[in-house]
């Protein structure tokens, strides 16, 4: 499942490097999103749907593991699946909500030709899953959207699914059904190579601080803020679509710190070498593949697919590990493979 730009070789993509590079990235991006099926980036209110499958309802107070909030393996077709392959006018394809501008997860690399395909980690996912449904790897619609437009995308049918670094949590289960697990990560604090931020402390006193709207992040600052676990005089305000917008405005000075995943902010650093990880990661978290909460044939054959995905030795997950992400990350993927995935217990 190797994507365009695995050989090795100079490359563009090599080039992008420094401060410049990652905003020569993001325009590069920009140019190509001018042509991608992408979604309005306007932001949206998300709305709890009423109507939920009981076995998969779970109150955000009572729950402890939302990882384990998912439904367990299947083959079988149902009525969301078939739904997807009878799809009217020759449109049979998997339409998926991506990001295309996380480098190594899912972002266009401008040295794949005139259409700068979408590739990374979380795109190969997205060609497993769509060779299982529809027996082609490249029956995929991708639709390109911010990090607070994911949940709406998805109950506005707008998309089948998001495969986008998507954390699972108590609050989006309420909205959205989650597979098992496929990543493990946690956030951490990027900032500067040279900055007196040390990490998730009180070094960040006096500091602005750039998160992703609608992203786990912002939400842990807040509560943490709120708590008086994070200091007063931290500034949290600077909220941005995308995550790689926050880079861009540590590379501008206008924020002194960013928080993200971990597996994202590495990505970054390996871009531009003026900026690292601080500290470890202060969260454990896990990506999951989101879809409609009454999709359940769909839920249950994607975590079929992540089971055998796992499995598959030759062309799964360890293998998109290391082509996309033992540079950034480390040889060793034992600390991002999720553990075996367990499953409500339904009747």
């Amino acid at each position: 499942m190797n994507g365009p730009g695995a050989k090795g070789g100079t490359t563009v993509r090599d080039a992008l490097r420094g401060w410049g590079g990652v905003t020569a990235m993001a325009v590069v991006c920009a140019l190509v999103a001018l042509v991608a099926l992408c979604l309005p980036l306007t932001t949206a209110t998300t709305a709890t749907q009423n109507t939920t499958a009981t076995t998969r309802t779970v109150a955000e107070e009572d729950c402890e593991a939302p990882e384990k909030q998912t439904l367990s393996p299947s083959s079988a077709d149902g009525d969301t699946i078939r739904a997807i392959r009878n799809r009217e006018g020759g449109k049979r394809k998997l339409i998926v909500g991506v990001d295309q501008n996380s480098y190594r997860w899912g972002y266009r690399n401008p040295n794949s030709g005139k259409s700068a395909e979408l590739e990374g980690f979380d795109i190969d996912l997205v060609h497993r899953i769509a060779e299982d449904i529809l027996g082609d790897p490249d029956a995929v619609q991708f639709k390109a959207i911010p990090t607070d437009q994911r949940i709406p995308a998805i109950q506005d049918g707008r998309v089948d699914m998001v495969v986008r670094t998507m954390t699972i949590n108590c609050a989006r289960i309420a909205d959205v059904a989650f597979s098992a697990p496929y990543f493990k990560t946690g956030q951490q604090v990027l900032a500067p190579k040279f900055s007196p931020v040390k990490g998730y402390d009180d070094t960040l006193a006096d500091r602005r601080v750039c998160t992703a709207a609608g992203s786990t992040a912002y939400a842990k600052l807040a509560a943490d803020q709120k708590a008086g676990e994070l200091p007063d005089s931290t500034d949290i305000s600077t909220t941005v679509p995308n995550q790689l917008d926050c880079l861009v405005r540590l590379q501008l000075g206008e924020v002194d710190a960013v928080v993200t995943d971990g597996a994202l902010a590495a990505s970054q650093a390996a871009q531009d070498p003026t900026v690292q990880l601080k500290g470890d990661a202060f969260t454990a978290e896990y990506y999951g593949v989101a879809m409609k909460k009454d999709a359940d044939d769909l839920v249950r054959r994607v975590n079929q697919i992540l089971v055998d995905y796992r499995k598959d030795t030759a062309n799964g997950w360890q293998t998109s590990y290391n082509q996309w992400l033992s540079a950034t990350l480390g040889k060793d993927a034992k600390k991002s493979e999720p553990p075996a995935p367990q499953y409500l217990r339904t009747s």
